[in-house]
Order: structure tokens, then sequence, then C-alpha cells
């Protein structure tokens, strides 16, 4: 039975229809979002989520959206247990975060997962913007990499990855926190891979993955577009910074991986520096 379902005798027919059934499950923790016109009915629609759910032991409901230079979000927990703390599996990996001082995306495991699955034997790999490390995690445990770095400028994301690291016992993950366009020049290196999670404004860091990759790196360039812009803004933004950058490059491939919003998608290009 979905939550729609449930609620029928406790809903009216236009309350329903308010009803968004989505809602994301990180660990004991669900979040949702409760519309305009449900606020009264708020400790119900929680209360039938958990019985429907019986590994949720905490619903938050969102209480705006994500922002900021940490990509948080604020919760308020409307019922269960008194905690926004919690851990998840997934990809073979335990991940330990705080739902609402950590940027963390359950819906992106399938993209995690694509990306492992593409790693091959001995590669360097930067993850720009690690958070609390799902990615780096994902890539050293279940790939042949022979070193994953991961580069996060929240100090709560950055310490909940330093976690993650050791109860997963990884010895190839490497995390550094700050900027990413002060630390990476730091590292002096060059990746084979480089990762770049930052949706919204992901195009303004491509400068600085150009400098820390070579002749061969495959980037993964990550964006929010509207559905009737698609592909071509994407492409665009890549275009623009390579031939600011003077760098020859190749767009294998571009996927949808989530929506945000009626017909605004995230999305991810895959591109190699020739």
């Amino acid at each position: 039975m979905d939550l729609k379902e449930y609620l029928r005798k406790d809903l009216t027919e236009e309350e329903l229809g308010l009803l968004k059934a989505s809602f994301d499950v990180i660990g004991s923790i669900a979040i949702i979002e409760i519309p305009k016109g449900l606020e009264k009915k708020e400790k119900k629609i929680a209360e039938a989520l958990m019985m429907l759910q019986s590994n949720v032991k905490t619903v938050a409901k969102k209480v705006g959206i994500h922002k900021g230079t940490f990509r948080t979000q604020k919760l308020k927990i409307i019922a269960g247990e008194k905690t926004k703390e919690t851990e998840t599996k997934e990809n073979n990996v335990r991940l330990r975060l705080d739902v609402e001082k950590v940027y963390f995306s359950p819906r992106l495991s399938t993209e995690r997962q694509r990306i492992y699955e593409m790693v091959r034997k001995g590669e360097s790999v930067l993850v720009m913007f690690s958070g609390c490390a799902p990615y780096v995690c994902v890539i050293a445990k279940n790939s042949p990499a022979k070193e994953v770095y991961g580069i996060e400028i929240n100090p709560i994301g950055h310490k909940y990855g330093l976690e993650n690291i050791r109860i997963n016992k990884l010895t190839n993950a490497h995390l550094f926190q700050g900027d990413v366009k002060k630390v990476v020049p730091k590292l002096k290196k060059k990746f084979d891979r480089i990762l770049m999670p930052l949706p919204r404004s992901a195009e303004d860091f491509l400068e600085t993955a150009f400098k820390a990759s070579k002749k061969g790196t495959m980037i993964h360039f990550y964006d929010f577009e509207k559905e009737e812009d698609l592909p071509e803004k994407a492409f665009e933004k890549v275009e623009k910074a390579c031939k600011k950058a003077r760098k020859k490059h190749r767009i294998l491939c571009w996927k949808k991986c989530g929506q945000y919003g009626p017909r605004r998608f995230r999305v991810v290009v895959d591109f190699k520096i020739d």
C-alpha cells in the first residue's frame, strides 16, 4: 500500500490531491515535503509513513531549499526519534552523516555505481565537492583505482567523510577540507578522472579542473537544466570553458541523473581532454 492509499481514511480528496507521495529515505530518516494546506495533518502523514516503512525511525520535513556554500537544507523533525544523524548503506559502503548539516542525495546511488564501473585499474581520481565522501568511498571500495582524492569546503561534511573512510577501512582514499579552487593547485597532481558533482555552479570550477587534468583525463560535469534546453545548454558550458582554457576535448555522452523540479533535471556530461 502506498502513502496516499494508506491515508485515504484520514485525508479528504482535496488533501490527498495535495499530498506528495514521493520522499527520500536516508538510513533510518525519511525526508518529506509538506505542501501548504497539509500542515495540520503533517503528524498523521509522518506516522503513516513510519507504519509503511519499518526501517524509518525519524520523519523530517523540508523547511527550505538547498542553499548556501554548503548546499544544505533546513529540516524539522515531525515524528519519531529526535535525531538528524543516521547511517545509510549503498554500493557496498556504509555512510554516516547528519542529513541537515551535510548535502547528500540517495537518488544518486545509481550514478555513483555508473562512475565506479567506468574506473580502470591504476586510475587517480579526483572528486570535487566530496561532501561526506559518498563518491570517494564508493569508488575506492568498488573500483581498481589506485587512489581517490576528495575535496569538501564544509568542515562538518569533511568530518563525516573522514569517519566514512575509517568505517569502510579504505586505504586508497584521501580527503582535504577547503575551497576546491585553493586546494587543487596545492595538490600538484594530474588526475585520470575528475568528478564535479555540484550541479548549480560547476561551470565556475571547470578552469580549476583543467589545471588538474592531462591528455586523456575524463571529466564528469554535472549541471541543472530545463528539459527544453537539454543537452545543448550543458554542452555549451563545457565548450565555452574548454575554448577559454584552450583545451581540446571530446564529449562522449550525457544523461539525466535526477529531476529536481517540473521539467528540470540534473544531468551529467562525460567529456575527455584530448
